[in-house]
């Protein structure tokens, strides 16, 4: 009984913390919590204070971005200030080429799935979005939008980081 007990709560913190955690496409975080920075294979989130340049990105509903190629040097922390042109909910998601095409294809099986990292803005009609990241490892990373389909039209973009 204590076994089955013990089973039936951690079902129950599971399905309680997935709804606390994180926001669906298109919410607005609510609230200071600091954002949480955990190591990637492509960067770490950064700190306001450190940026050393703001790139500019727009996206919009040819599912392209512009540029489409961003260059950076490694240890170099960059605010991403991505403007939405388009009348599409439309996100900017920093990552390896294998974890966003992974990431895509759970969208396609979930689109409303909910969700919320500090290497994604998702970013609202005529709206601007921002991201403040720290490139400390070198390589080549992409940027992305995963909602359902838009991917799957080219909505991909291409970072080179450059060793020191």
């Amino acid at each position: 009984m204590l076994k089955f007990s013990g089973i039936i709560l951690a079902c129950a913190a599971l399905l309680g913390g997935a709804n606390s955690v994180a926001l669906a496409h298109g919410e607005k975080k609510s609230g200071t919590a600091p954002v949480v920075k955990e190591q990637t294979d492509w960067g770490i989130a950064g700190d306001a204070s450190m940026v050393v340049r703001t790139i500019d990105v727009s996206m919009g509903d040819d599912m392209r971005f512009k540029p489409g190629k961003l260059e950076v040097k490694e240890g170099e922390t960059i605010r991403f200030r991505v403007n939405n042109t388009g009348k599409l909910l439309h996100e900017f998601v920093i990552g390896t080429k294998a974890e966003n095409a992974k990431h895509a294809e759970l969208m396609l099986k979930f689109p409303g799935m909910e969700h919320d990292e500090p290497y994604m803005a998702h970013v609202d009609p005529g709206r601007t979005g921002e991201i403040v990241w720290t490139f400390n490892r070198a390589g080549e990373f992409e940027f992305a939008c995963l909602i359902a389909g838009h991917f799957q039209a080219g909505m991909v973009g291409t970072i080179t980081v450059a060793a020191n």
